[in-house]
């Protein structure tokens, strides 16, 4: 299990150890109503006085008489009711136990145990899967159709239509072992249908309570029936919940890495993921996987692309080192364990561990490799298992041999090829000119003529590695021209995140790096100097009417105040949407979209809001409780038509 410090509620909660979240669930349930009232209360500052003792117990003293004493197994984390205990007379059942629990981080689930090794030793997971890896990557968001997601508030799960591409369970991935159970053909067993119709209720409850009161019982409720989701053989529903209540919890905390967008993607992924699964229309591919396997590869030849430093919110640091086969094939080899900005930073020039190769991460970047009894992962990562043997072999400069492929086709061509959905956005390499600076973004024009502008935006913002730094110097230099290679940001207009730049081969103005980088400057290492840029400036040829700014067609469209409106929902829950269905604000919000041509955007922002306005009446006329899962359909529906007409706008905007 990892632990989410990012999670934490305050700052002396570093000390309190990871709880598995079914552990917190019971604790919640346990509580009396009268307790479970008073219980964010108790969870506010509770950690700051956590203590830890000589023998690795943690605990928290509430007044006199009562000590609760968190004891974590070997891992680290609580993973048994019994491990945390509290000296009141109440205990288990008492506020200071779930307290001290509601405080603490929520562990990630463990990882079953890989099954035997069979005959040929090299399809087993490699040596990069073990504890010292990073986590697997949550699934994207699926794609949802505006056909399907209007069909949800009315007909509600019955109606969801086809799922869209996620990480389903495919070739290298191991289903959850409740899924051995589900029929041919992909239909889902009864317990896991129970399961995702529980938790899309959890779901829609926590919707409709949104981070104002999404407190621990709210958060709870979503952990009991994430467990719930896991023993069915749900992962990837169960990893979606866990995202929601993280960010719930962030968001609550006021934490400055939350960002309400990320709430709102994860509350989208979630209604979607257990909705359609508890429509049984979904089949078993949206149940997800909860280990990738390696399998056997061959005997494989590859080249250094470049490196990419690699730090997560949850502690983890290293580098990913890109490579290329040279059938056009991607793959990488990753050194990730905990250890946060050092490690990121350290792991650039620490040796490459994979069958014996005397390389370390900067000379893969520019060198090669041929492997031999190769294992490698659904995602192209190499494993290190037992029988793999390495080699290194000379590199090759960007566009010769395989990796002209990357710089042969326009930008716009290569992000049309890329999947809309469901994957990480493979690497593109461009010759651009540099136009100047927008704010942290540097605006650039392909080479290519009749070409529209693109921004380079950091690919990660942390101000202690070099990418900002490295792209401020480059925007200082108008009309240069250079090579790029990095990940297009799907979710921005026309943006593009270099993790490595070059010379462009034969032009006069352009970079001038060392004969030993091989042609390429690693953005996240290596730090651009004056010396690298060219001595005659008055040579460079800036656009003589250079735009302040690119066109936005995501920034000038109106879907801003759908975006607002969902996320005033999230922030506020069901009954901030109803305020915002009173007053001026809808019809101007209606008429702005049917200008621009967003008519069924407009209709289901109507829908969203009438329904959150909804009071119905009992056969006595009183005021009954509002449906919260009509809510949740209504604002998936929403949701899923802005997703994809803002993935519509994107894609536009590289043309």
């Amino acid at each position: 299990m990892s632990i989410d410090e990012s999670s934490t509620g305050g700052p002396g909660s570093v000390l309190l150890p990871a709880v598995a979240p079914e552990v917190l669930a019971e604790a919640v349930e346990n509580l009396s109503g009268r307790l479970r009232k008073k219980l964010d209360a108790a969870i506010e500052g509770c950690a700051a006085g956590a203590v830890r003792a000589a023998d690795g117990s943690v605990g928290v003293r509430f007044g006199e008489d009562a000590v609760v004493t968190l004891r974590p197994g070997p891992s680290g984390v609580v993973t048994e009711a019994d491990q945390a205990v509290c000296g009141c007379l109440l205990a288990p059942r008492c506020l200071h136990r779930a307290a001290v629990l509601g405080a603490s981080p929520i562990a990630d689930p463990e990882e079953p145990a890989p099954p035997a090794p069979g005959p040929d030793p090299v399809t087993g997971p490699g040596a990069t899967d073990g504890p010292g890896a990073a986590p697997a990557a949550s699934a994207a968001p699926a794609a949802t159709t505006a056909a399907s997601a209007v069909a949800g508030p009315a007909a509600g799960p019955g109606a969801a239509a086809e799922a869209g591409p996620g990480a389903g369970t495919g070739a290298g991935a191991t289903a959850a072992p409740g899924a051995e159970g589900a029929a041919e053909g992909g239909a889902l067993t009864a317990a896991q249908l129970r399961a995702a119709a529980g938790l899309w209720g959890a779901a829609a409850e926590a919707l409709a309570a949104g981070v104002t009161a999404g407190g621990a019982v709210v958060q709870a409720e979503l952990l009991r029936a994430a467990h719930t989701a896991r023993i069915a053989g749900l992962p990837r529903a169960e990893a979606a919940a866990l995202r929601v209540v993280r960010g719930l919890r962030a968001a609550r905390d006021r934490s400055a890495a939350q960002r309400l967008a990320e709430l709102t993607g994860a509350f989208r992924e979630l209604l979607y993921t257990a909705g359609m699964l508890a429509s049984g229309a979904a089949g078993a591919g949206l149940t997800g996987a909860v280990r990738r396997s390696y399998e056997a590869g061959g005997s494989l030849r590859v080249y250094g692309l470049c490196r990419e430093p690699v730090l997560s919110a949850t502690g983890y640091g290293g580098v990913a080192t890109h490579l290329l086969g040279v059938d056009g094939a991607h793959y990488s080899v990753s050194d990730v364990r905990p250890g946060g900005l050092a490690r990121a930073r350290g792991a650039g020039a620490a040796s490459v561990a994979l069958g014996g190769a005397v390389l370390d991460h900067a000379g893969l970047a520019r060198g090669g490799l041929r492997v031999v009894g190769a294992t490698v992962s659904p995602e192209g990562r190499l494993g290190a298992g037992r029988g793999v043997r390495a080699t290194a072999v000379g590199g090759v400069a960007w566009g010769e041999g395989p990796t002209a492929a990357l710089f042969s086709r326009p930008a716009a061509e290569a992000v049309a090829a890329m999947p809309a959905e469901g994957a990480e956005p493979g690497l593109l390499g461009c010759d651009v000119r540099v136009v100047g600076a927008s704010g942290d973004h540097v605006l650039v024009r392909e080479l290519t003529p009749g070409s529209p502008l693109l921004r380079l935006a950091p690919a990660h913002p942390h101000p202690e590695l070099p990418h900002a730094a490295n792209l401020r110097r480059i925007a200082g230099c108008p009309g240069l021209v250079l090579r790029v290679l990095g990940r297009p940001d799907l979710d921005r207009a026309a943006t593009l995140r270099p993790l490595a730049v070059g010379p462009v081969p034969g032009a006069e103005h352009s970079l001038r790096l060392p004969p030993e980088w091989l042609g390429r400057a690693d953005l996240g290492y290596d730090r651009l100097q004056g010396a690298h840029f060219p001595g005659d400036a008055e040579g460079l040829v800036p656009e003589v009417s250079a735009p302040a700014a690119g066109t936005d067609p995501l920034a000038d469209s109106p879907l801003w105040r759908v975006r607002r409106l969902l996320e005033a929902g999230v922030a506020g829950g069901r009954r901030a949407v109803a305020e915002a269905a009173r007053g001026a604000e809808p019809a101007a919000l209606a008429a702005a979209l049917r200008r621009a041509g967003f008519g069924s955007a407009a209709e289901l922002a109507a829908a969203l809001t009438a329904e959150a306005d909804r009071r119905p009446r009992d056969a006595f006329g009183r005021l009954a409780e509002a449906s919260a899962e009509r809510y949740a359909w209504a604002w998936l529906a929403a949701a899923a038509h802005l997703a994809a007409a803002e993935r519509s706008l994107v894609a536009a905007s590289w043309a």
